[in-house]
């Protein structure tokens, strides 16, 4: 593709050579240069994409996108396109280079503090149901219509995004579910995907370490719903929204008129709405009022939290073209999404879930929903992570402690910090609970399950799906799923239990 096909795709570009240049691929990394590349120079926390412009050009970049004009030494035989905003240009660009495929798919993101990853996998489960082939893309995998694998990232860079985008469409997918991070909206990396539906689960906080405030939090959320709203990309998006969250309230009320919107929840003023909710070890069930429609909805899964994904699901299918009744029968036969309120065994009348609840909105959630259950005592194992939001951390205990009739507090990912330091700011929020604090998390969940009596429940929250652990100086193999199955499989007899 010739550069000057790319040029329009570029907002307000200052071009200073050859338009004629062949162009076979784009990267913001110098690393994955390779001839005929575009290196876009992107500014962002602690590097300067201008440092890496002569080693892209050494590796056989053909032309540079940076945000300020060629200065001395920058070389001058490439073609030089100024922008205002590099992360926007490296989107456009690699939308362009694989063919804009998100507009040939039904495509389905999801937003929100809590309740992505499993919205979308039931958004992917009711679409295979429909369609046998979609695409996947969240915290917990990617799958691109052939070979599901481990993500890495929520929403993966701009490039890489595009690429999967069009390894879906060409595997066969009509439709795609992809978790759609603030950290991606923010930059840029879902600027040029034309979505159908437009989900929002709910805000809470989380993230303030990257976005500094609530504000500018919830801003890159609402920035998302804006642009769709303004820019359409050709298709007629539906914004699928929890009003009974407050800021999905505001969100839905800032978007009438401007897009069609579909208002889930509990409220009665819901287009989605519901009622009669009921639930058991084994799953859930409630009738779901579709102004004036009816159905009776079951899917093996637990918790309220989770009647508002199964609704912002059936949203996101009836705006993709699947019927409610399709879409509510598929639900019936939904996966277990792996560490979203898992249940990882029961022994001796112990119950064991894990669960990747990290914000204390979800904590209090996932306790809650599991003391709905009535256990005789609810005994929850949870940390925080290092390096991140240290002002969540006393929440988080307050959130544990207000459902749970004991807790071990314990590391999660320290990270750069001391897992004992990052304790004791957990422990400032427990007041008079009953906890105890374990520094090695096996031990922690080891000692939760043994103590654990006949007709307990012990939750295990912060991790979920993960399958590492990570210090200061190294990253160990660790899944609180297979350490809360050998603590199961290790009880002791009940002649010596440690009941205290």
């Amino acid at each position: 593709m010739k550069l000057r096909e790319l040029i329009p795709r570029l907002h307000r570009p200052l071009i200073d050579g050859d338009l004629d240049t062949e162009i076979t691929s784009v990267t913001s990394d110098s690393r994955s240069v390779e001839a005929g590349s575009v290196f876009v120079a992107v500014r962002g926390g602690s590097l300067d994409g201008r440092r890496f412009i002569r080693p892209a050009v050494e590796a056989g970049a053909v032309a540079i996108v940076a945000d300020s004009a060629r200065e001395t030494g920058d070389p001058s035989d490439l073609p030089w396109i100024q922008v205002s905003d590099p992360r926007a240009a490296l989107s456009a660009l690699a939308a362009a280079l694989e063919g804009d495929p998100a507009k040939e798919l039904k495509l389905i993101g999801v937003t929100g503090t809590n309740g992505k990853t499993t919205t979308v996998f039931l958004c992917h489960h009711v679409m295979t149901s429909e369609w046998h082939r979609a695409g996947l893309l969240g915290t917990v995998r990617i799958d691109d219509g052939e070979a599901p694998v481990e993500a890495s990232h929520t929403t993966p860079d701009a490039v890489a995004l595009q690429r999967i985008i069009r390894r879906m469409l060409d595997n066969g997918c009509r439709g795609a579910a992809l978790e759609v991070s603030s950290h991606g909206i923010d930059q840029k990396r879902v600027a040029d995907l034309a979505f159908d539906a437009l989900v929002f689960t709910n805000l809470t906080q989380d993230h303030l370490d990257y976005h500094g405030t609530m504000e500018a939090y919830a801003k890159a959320k609402m920035s998302w719903f804006d642009q769709a709203a303004d820019e359409p990309a050709g298709k007629k998006p539906v914004a699928v929204i929890n009003t009974d969250d407050a800021s999905g309230a505001e969100l839905a009320e800032r978007l009438d008129g401007r897009m069609a919107v579909t208002r889930y929840g509990f409220g009665l003023h819901n287009d989605l709405r519901a009622v009669d909710f009921r639930q058991s070890a084994r799953g859930l069930e409630f009738k779901l009022d579709a102004k004036g429609k009816s159905f009776l909805v079951r899917a093996p899964l637990i918790g309220r939290f989770n009647v508002l994904n199964i609704l912002a699901t059936l949203g996101a299918a009836r705006a993709v073209g699947i019927s409610l009744r399709s879409a509510v029968a598929a639900l019936a036969a939904a996966p277990q999404v792996p560490g979203r309120m898992e249940h990882c065994g029961t022994r001796d009348g112990v119950a064991v879930f894990v669960d990747y609840a990290h914000t204390p909105d979800a904590l209090e959630h996932a306790c809650r929903t599991l003391k709905e259950l009535e256990p005789r005592r609810l005994l929850t194992v949870f940390g925080c992570g290092g390096d991140r939001d240290r002002g969540k951390r006393p929440l988080m205990a307050k959130a544990a402690a207000r459902h749970s009739d004991a807790c071990i507090i314990t590391s999660d990912n320290p990270r750069g910090e001391d897992p004992e330091s990052i304790i004791r700011e957990i422990e400032s929020g427990m007041g008079g609970s009953r906890y105890r604090s374990v520094t090695d998390r096996a031990e922690a969940i080891r000692i939760a399950i043994h103590a654990a009596g006949s007709g307990d429940i012990v939750l295990i929250a912060g991790k979920g799906h993960e399958t590492y652990q990570e210090f200061a100086d190294r990253t160990i193999d660790f899944d609180d799923r297979n350490q809360a199955r050998i603590a199961l499989e290790e009880r002791p007899g009940p002649e010596r239990r440690d009941r205290s």
